[in-house]
Protein backbone atom coordinates (compact mmCIF):
# COMPACT_ATOMS: atom_id res chain seq x y z
CA UNK A 1 0.00 0.00 0.00
CA UNK A 2 2.85 2.34 0.79
CA UNK A 3 4.10 2.21 -2.78
CA UNK A 4 0.95 3.72 -4.32
CA UNK A 5 1.47 7.33 -3.20
CA UNK A 6 5.10 7.09 -4.30
CA UNK A 7 4.08 5.82 -7.74
CA UNK A 8 1.45 8.54 -8.10
CA UNK A 9 3.98 11.16 -7.07
CA UNK A 10 6.41 9.82 -9.65
CA UNK A 11 3.76 10.04 -12.36
CA UNK A 12 2.94 13.58 -11.29
CA UNK A 13 6.60 14.54 -11.40
CA UNK A 14 6.95 13.02 -14.86
CA UNK A 15 3.93 14.94 -16.08
CA UNK A 16 5.37 18.18 -14.71
CA UNK A 17 8.66 17.49 -16.48
CA UNK A 18 6.79 16.86 -19.72
CA UNK A 19 4.91 20.15 -19.44
CA UNK A 20 8.16 21.95 -18.67
CA UNK A 21 9.78 20.48 -21.78
CA UNK A 22 6.76 21.51 -23.83
CA UNK A 23 6.95 25.05 -22.47
CA UNK A 24 10.67 25.22 -23.19
CA UNK A 25 10.10 24.05 -26.76
CA UNK A 26 7.44 26.71 -27.23
CA UNK A 27 9.64 29.49 -25.86
CA UNK A 28 12.32 28.81 -28.50
CA UNK A 29 10.38 30.82 -31.06
CA UNK A 30 10.25 34.04 -29.00
CA UNK A 31 7.18 35.13 -30.97
CA UNK A 32 4.72 37.65 -29.50
CA UNK A 33 1.26 36.63 -28.26
CA UNK A 34 -0.41 38.74 -30.96
CA UNK A 35 1.08 39.77 -34.29
CA UNK A 36 1.20 43.47 -35.05
CA UNK A 37 -0.27 43.64 -38.53
CA UNK A 38 0.71 46.19 -41.12
CA UNK A 39 -1.94 48.00 -43.14
CA UNK A 40 -1.44 45.54 -45.99
CA UNK A 41 -1.77 42.51 -43.70
CA UNK A 42 -4.94 43.76 -42.03
CA UNK A 43 -6.62 44.62 -45.33
CA UNK A 44 -5.56 41.28 -46.82
CA UNK A 45 -6.92 39.39 -43.82
CA UNK A 46 -10.13 41.41 -44.02
CA UNK A 47 -10.66 40.55 -47.66
CA UNK A 48 -9.82 36.86 -47.26
CA UNK A 49 -12.15 36.42 -44.29
CA UNK A 50 -14.88 38.37 -46.05
CA UNK A 51 -14.52 36.15 -49.12
CA UNK A 52 -15.07 33.06 -46.96
CA UNK A 53 -18.04 34.66 -45.19
CA UNK A 54 -19.79 35.77 -48.39
CA UNK A 55 -19.04 32.44 -50.08
CA UNK A 56 -20.58 30.50 -47.21
CA UNK A 57 -23.61 32.75 -47.12
CA UNK A 58 -24.17 32.13 -50.83
CA UNK A 59 -23.63 28.39 -50.37
CA UNK A 60 -26.29 28.39 -47.66
CA UNK A 61 -28.63 30.22 -50.03
CA UNK A 62 -28.05 27.72 -52.85
CA UNK A 63 -28.59 24.83 -50.45
CA UNK A 64 -31.91 26.34 -49.41
CA UNK A 65 -32.88 26.54 -53.08
CA UNK A 66 -32.16 22.84 -53.52
CA UNK A 67 -29.18 23.43 -55.79
CA UNK A 68 -26.71 21.77 -53.39
CA UNK A 69 -27.46 18.19 -52.41
CA UNK A 70 -26.20 16.05 -49.58
CA UNK A 71 -24.56 17.69 -46.60
CA UNK A 72 -23.26 21.25 -46.37
CA UNK A 73 -21.22 22.36 -43.35
CA UNK A 74 -20.60 26.11 -43.22
CA UNK A 75 -17.57 27.88 -41.71
CA UNK A 76 -19.26 31.15 -40.79
CA UNK A 77 -17.65 32.59 -37.64
CA UNK A 78 -14.42 30.58 -37.82
CA UNK A 79 -12.74 32.53 -40.64
CA UNK A 80 -9.85 33.93 -38.56
CA UNK A 81 -8.48 30.45 -37.87
CA UNK A 82 -7.67 29.37 -41.39
CA UNK A 83 -6.78 32.87 -42.65
CA UNK A 84 -4.35 33.51 -39.78
CA UNK A 85 -2.75 30.10 -40.21
CA UNK A 86 -2.42 30.46 -43.98
CA UNK A 87 -0.79 33.89 -43.67
CA UNK A 88 2.07 32.29 -41.71
CA UNK A 89 2.60 29.37 -44.08
CA UNK A 90 4.80 29.25 -47.15
CA UNK A 91 4.60 27.52 -50.52
CA UNK A 92 4.96 23.77 -50.10
CA UNK A 93 3.21 23.55 -46.74
CA UNK A 94 0.23 21.20 -46.87
CA UNK A 95 -3.31 21.54 -45.54
CA UNK A 96 -5.77 18.78 -44.73
CA UNK A 97 -9.07 19.11 -42.90
CA UNK A 98 -12.53 17.72 -42.21
CA UNK A 99 -15.80 18.14 -44.08
CA UNK A 100 -16.16 21.78 -42.92
CA UNK A 101 -13.69 22.65 -45.64
CA UNK A 102 -14.86 25.46 -47.94
CA UNK A 103 -13.01 28.15 -45.97
CA UNK A 104 -9.77 26.19 -45.98
CA UNK A 105 -9.93 25.76 -49.74
CA UNK A 106 -10.47 29.44 -50.38
CA UNK A 107 -7.68 30.38 -47.96
CA UNK A 108 -5.21 28.20 -49.87
CA UNK A 109 -6.05 30.11 -53.03
CA UNK A 110 -8.36 27.64 -54.73
CA UNK A 111 -10.73 29.18 -57.29
CA UNK A 112 -14.17 30.01 -55.80
CA UNK A 113 -15.76 28.91 -59.10
CA UNK A 114 -14.27 25.43 -58.82
CA UNK A 115 -15.26 25.12 -55.17
CA UNK A 116 -18.84 26.28 -55.72
CA UNK A 117 -19.22 24.13 -58.85
CA UNK A 118 -18.24 21.09 -56.82
CA UNK A 119 -20.96 21.93 -54.31
CA UNK A 120 -23.55 21.86 -57.08
CA UNK A 121 -22.07 18.73 -58.69
CA UNK A 122 -20.81 20.32 -61.92
CA UNK A 123 -18.07 19.30 -64.31
CA UNK A 124 -15.87 22.28 -63.43
CA UNK A 125 -15.74 21.37 -59.75
CA UNK A 126 -12.46 20.44 -58.09
CA UNK A 127 -13.51 16.77 -57.94
CA UNK A 128 -15.28 16.91 -61.32
CA UNK A 129 -18.65 17.19 -59.60
CA UNK A 130 -18.39 13.78 -57.96
CA UNK A 131 -17.19 14.70 -54.46
CA UNK A 132 -19.56 17.41 -53.33
CA UNK A 133 -19.10 19.60 -50.27
CA UNK A 134 -17.11 17.11 -48.21
CA UNK A 135 -14.57 15.75 -50.71
CA UNK A 136 -12.42 18.24 -52.59
CA UNK A 137 -8.70 18.24 -53.32
CA UNK A 138 -6.08 20.36 -55.07
CA UNK A 139 -2.56 19.03 -55.51
CA UNK A 140 -1.57 22.39 -57.01
CA UNK A 141 -2.55 24.25 -53.83
CA UNK A 142 -1.31 21.47 -51.52
CA UNK A 143 -4.85 20.92 -50.22
CA UNK A 144 -5.47 17.25 -49.43
CA UNK A 145 -9.19 17.27 -48.49
CA UNK A 146 -12.07 17.53 -47.20
CA UNK A 147 -12.73 14.22 -45.33
CA UNK A 148 -16.18 13.00 -44.38
CA UNK A 149 -15.13 10.46 -41.73
CA UNK A 150 -14.59 12.14 -38.37
CA UNK A 151 -10.88 12.28 -37.57
CA UNK A 152 -9.78 10.46 -40.74
CA UNK A 153 -7.65 13.39 -41.86
CA UNK A 154 -5.42 13.24 -38.77
CA UNK A 155 -3.42 10.10 -39.65
CA UNK A 156 -3.37 11.18 -43.30
CA UNK A 157 -1.97 14.58 -42.37
CA UNK A 158 0.58 12.86 -40.16
CA UNK A 159 1.53 10.80 -43.20
CA UNK A 160 2.09 14.00 -45.19
CA UNK A 161 4.48 15.13 -42.46
CA UNK A 162 6.26 11.77 -42.61
CA UNK A 163 6.72 12.26 -46.36
CA UNK A 164 8.25 15.69 -45.72
CA UNK A 165 10.65 14.24 -43.18
CA UNK A 166 11.54 11.36 -45.52
CA UNK A 167 12.24 13.72 -48.41
CA UNK A 168 14.31 16.02 -46.25
CA UNK A 169 12.41 19.21 -47.11
CA UNK A 170 11.27 21.82 -44.59
CA UNK A 171 7.55 21.74 -45.44
CA UNK A 172 5.00 21.54 -42.65
CA UNK A 173 1.72 19.65 -42.65
CA UNK A 174 -1.19 21.56 -41.08
CA UNK A 175 -3.93 19.21 -39.90
CA UNK A 176 -7.29 20.70 -38.90
CA UNK A 177 -9.90 18.85 -36.87
CA UNK A 178 -12.68 19.75 -34.45
CA UNK A 179 -13.30 19.33 -30.74
CA UNK A 180 -15.54 16.35 -31.50
CA UNK A 181 -12.81 14.56 -33.46
CA UNK A 182 -10.30 15.21 -30.66
CA UNK A 183 -11.73 12.19 -28.81
CA UNK A 184 -11.02 9.77 -31.66
CA UNK A 185 -8.51 6.98 -31.03
CA UNK A 186 -6.70 7.46 -34.33
CA UNK A 187 -5.81 10.98 -33.22
CA UNK A 188 -3.68 9.67 -30.36
CA UNK A 189 -2.04 7.00 -32.47
CA UNK A 190 -1.03 9.83 -34.81
CA UNK A 191 0.25 11.95 -31.90
CA UNK A 192 2.45 9.09 -30.70
CA UNK A 193 3.90 8.41 -34.13
CA UNK A 194 4.47 12.10 -34.86
CA UNK A 195 6.38 12.62 -31.61
CA UNK A 196 8.42 9.42 -31.90
CA UNK A 197 9.67 10.47 -35.34
CA UNK A 198 9.60 14.23 -34.69
CA UNK A 199 7.38 14.85 -37.68
CA UNK A 200 6.78 18.45 -38.85
CA UNK A 201 3.03 18.55 -38.26
CA UNK A 202 0.76 21.12 -36.62
CA UNK A 203 -2.48 19.77 -35.19
CA UNK A 204 -5.02 22.59 -35.25
CA UNK A 205 -8.02 21.77 -33.06
CA UNK A 206 -10.86 24.07 -34.12
CA UNK A 207 -12.80 24.08 -30.87
CA UNK A 208 -16.11 25.67 -31.83
CA UNK A 209 -17.60 24.45 -28.54
CA UNK A 210 -20.02 21.96 -30.07
CA UNK A 211 -19.19 18.60 -31.67
CA UNK A 212 -22.35 18.32 -33.79
CA UNK A 213 -24.94 19.18 -31.11
CA UNK A 214 -23.00 18.17 -28.00
CA UNK A 215 -21.12 20.81 -26.01
CA UNK A 216 -17.45 20.11 -25.32
CA UNK A 217 -18.16 20.14 -21.58
CA UNK A 218 -20.49 17.15 -21.98
CA UNK A 219 -18.17 15.22 -24.29
CA UNK A 220 -14.68 15.75 -22.85
CA UNK A 221 -13.40 15.11 -19.32
CA UNK A 222 -10.68 17.74 -19.87
CA UNK A 223 -11.92 20.70 -21.87
CA UNK A 224 -8.44 22.19 -22.31
CA UNK A 225 -7.80 20.40 -25.58
CA UNK A 226 -4.35 21.97 -25.96
CA UNK A 227 -3.20 19.50 -23.29
CA UNK A 228 -4.20 16.45 -25.33
CA UNK A 229 -0.59 15.89 -26.38
CA UNK A 230 0.91 16.12 -22.87
CA UNK A 231 1.38 12.37 -22.43
CA UNK A 232 3.28 12.32 -25.74
CA UNK A 233 5.42 15.34 -24.78
CA UNK A 234 3.82 17.44 -27.54
CA UNK A 235 3.61 21.15 -26.68
CA UNK A 236 0.24 22.82 -27.04
CA UNK A 237 -1.44 26.13 -26.43
CA UNK A 238 -4.87 27.70 -26.48
CA UNK A 239 -5.38 30.54 -28.96
CA UNK A 240 -8.08 33.17 -29.42
CA UNK A 241 -9.38 31.79 -32.69
CA UNK A 242 -11.60 34.84 -33.23
CA UNK A 243 -8.60 37.20 -33.52
CA UNK A 244 -6.65 36.71 -36.75
CA UNK A 245 -3.57 38.37 -35.21
CA UNK A 246 -3.48 35.89 -32.32
CA UNK A 247 -3.86 33.01 -34.76
CA UNK A 248 -1.05 34.34 -36.93
CA UNK A 249 1.33 34.71 -33.97
CA UNK A 250 0.56 31.19 -32.75
CA UNK A 251 1.00 29.83 -36.25
CA UNK A 252 4.45 31.39 -36.50
CA UNK A 253 5.46 29.83 -33.18
CA UNK A 254 4.22 26.40 -34.22
CA UNK A 255 5.70 26.54 -37.71
CA UNK A 256 9.09 27.61 -36.37
CA UNK A 257 8.96 24.73 -33.87
CA UNK A 258 8.31 22.24 -36.68
CA UNK A 259 10.81 23.63 -39.20
CA UNK A 260 13.57 23.59 -36.57
CA UNK A 261 13.09 19.87 -36.09
CA UNK A 262 11.35 19.74 -32.71
CA UNK A 263 8.44 17.66 -33.99
CA UNK A 264 4.66 18.14 -33.71
CA UNK A 265 2.78 21.03 -32.12
CA UNK A 266 -0.86 21.44 -31.02
CA UNK A 267 -2.86 24.65 -31.39
CA UNK A 268 -6.32 24.70 -29.86
CA UNK A 269 -8.24 27.47 -31.59
CA UNK A 270 -11.07 28.75 -29.40
CA UNK A 271 -13.58 29.69 -32.05
CA UNK A 272 -17.32 29.60 -32.74
CA UNK A 273 -19.64 28.70 -35.60
CA UNK A 274 -22.74 30.84 -36.02
CA UNK A 275 -24.74 28.24 -37.94
CA UNK A 276 -25.66 24.70 -36.94
CA UNK A 277 -23.39 21.71 -37.44
CA UNK A 278 -24.69 21.45 -41.00
CA UNK A 279 -27.44 23.15 -42.98
CA UNK A 280 -29.90 20.51 -41.75
CA UNK A 281 -29.17 21.33 -38.08
CA UNK A 282 -31.54 23.88 -36.44
CA UNK A 283 -29.02 24.24 -33.54
CA UNK A 284 -31.67 24.23 -30.80
CA UNK A 285 -29.06 23.07 -28.28
CA UNK A 286 -27.88 26.67 -27.77
CA UNK A 287 -29.66 29.96 -27.23
CA UNK A 288 -29.99 32.78 -29.74
CA UNK A 289 -28.53 35.09 -27.11
CA UNK A 290 -25.35 33.01 -26.99
CA UNK A 291 -24.88 33.22 -30.74
CA UNK A 292 -25.70 36.93 -30.85
CA UNK A 293 -23.23 37.67 -28.06
CA UNK A 294 -20.43 36.02 -30.04
CA UNK A 295 -21.42 37.89 -33.20
CA UNK A 296 -21.58 41.23 -31.41
CA UNK A 297 -18.49 40.98 -29.21
CA UNK A 298 -16.09 38.61 -30.96
CA UNK A 299 -16.77 38.53 -34.70
CA UNK A 300 -13.38 38.07 -36.43
CA UNK A 301 -14.20 40.23 -39.45
CA UNK A 302 -15.73 43.05 -37.44
CA UNK A 303 -12.63 43.18 -35.23
CA UNK A 304 -10.43 43.84 -38.26
CA UNK A 305 -12.92 46.31 -39.70
CA UNK A 306 -12.97 48.38 -36.53
CA UNK A 307 -9.18 48.31 -36.26
CA UNK A 308 -8.72 49.44 -39.85
CA UNK A 309 -11.14 52.33 -39.37
CA UNK A 310 -9.58 53.41 -36.07
CA UNK A 311 -6.12 53.50 -37.65
CA UNK A 312 -7.53 55.35 -40.70
CA UNK A 313 -6.06 52.68 -42.96
CA UNK A 314 -9.31 52.69 -44.95
CA UNK A 315 -12.58 54.59 -45.05
CA UNK A 316 -16.07 53.15 -44.76
CA UNK A 317 -16.50 53.61 -48.50
CA UNK A 318 -13.24 51.79 -49.25
CA UNK A 319 -14.28 48.85 -47.09
CA UNK A 320 -17.65 48.81 -48.84
CA UNK A 321 -15.77 48.62 -52.15
CA UNK A 322 -13.90 45.55 -50.89
CA UNK A 323 -17.20 43.95 -49.92
CA UNK A 324 -18.67 44.84 -53.31
CA UNK A 325 -15.71 43.23 -55.09
CA UNK A 326 -15.95 40.10 -52.95
CA UNK A 327 -19.69 39.81 -53.59
CA UNK A 328 -18.99 40.07 -57.31
CA UNK A 329 -16.45 37.21 -57.14
CA UNK A 330 -18.91 35.06 -55.19
CA UNK A 331 -21.75 35.98 -57.53
CA UNK A 332 -19.71 34.86 -60.55
CA UNK A 333 -18.87 31.61 -58.76
CA UNK A 334 -22.54 30.98 -58.04
CA UNK A 335 -23.50 31.69 -61.64
CA UNK A 336 -20.82 29.32 -62.91
CA UNK A 337 -21.95 26.65 -60.46
CA UNK A 338 -25.48 26.79 -61.85
CA UNK A 339 -24.65 26.93 -65.56
CA UNK A 340 -21.62 24.66 -65.90
CA UNK A 341 -22.58 21.26 -67.39
CA UNK A 342 -23.02 18.24 -65.17
CA UNK A 343 -20.36 15.48 -65.43
CA UNK A 344 -20.63 13.07 -68.32
CA UNK A 345 -21.96 9.62 -67.45
CA UNK A 346 -18.53 8.18 -68.35
CA UNK A 347 -17.10 9.95 -65.27
CA UNK A 348 -18.77 7.28 -63.13
CA UNK A 349 -15.89 4.97 -64.08
CA UNK A 350 -12.95 7.33 -63.64
CA UNK A 351 -10.85 7.83 -60.48
CA UNK A 352 -12.18 4.57 -59.06
CA UNK A 353 -9.91 2.11 -57.28
CA UNK A 354 -11.20 -1.47 -57.39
Amino acid sequence: MATKPKTAAKRSQGGAQSRTRATNARSKTNAPAISEFSKEQDLSAYREMLLIRRFEEKAGQLYGMGLIGGFCHLYIGQEAVVVGMQMAQKEGDQVITSYRDHGHMLATGMDPKGVMAELTGRRGGYSKGKGGSMHMFSKEKQFYGGHGIVGAQVPLGTGLAFANRYRGNDSVSVVYFGDGASNQGQVYESFNMAKLWKLPVIYVIENNKYGMGTSVERASSNVDLSERGASFDIPGEQVDGMDVRAVHAAAERAISHCREGYGPYILEMLTYRYRGHSMSDPAKYRSKDEVQKMRTEHDPIEQVRQRVLEKTWATEDELKDIDKDVRSVVGEAAEFAQTDPEPDVSELWTDIVL
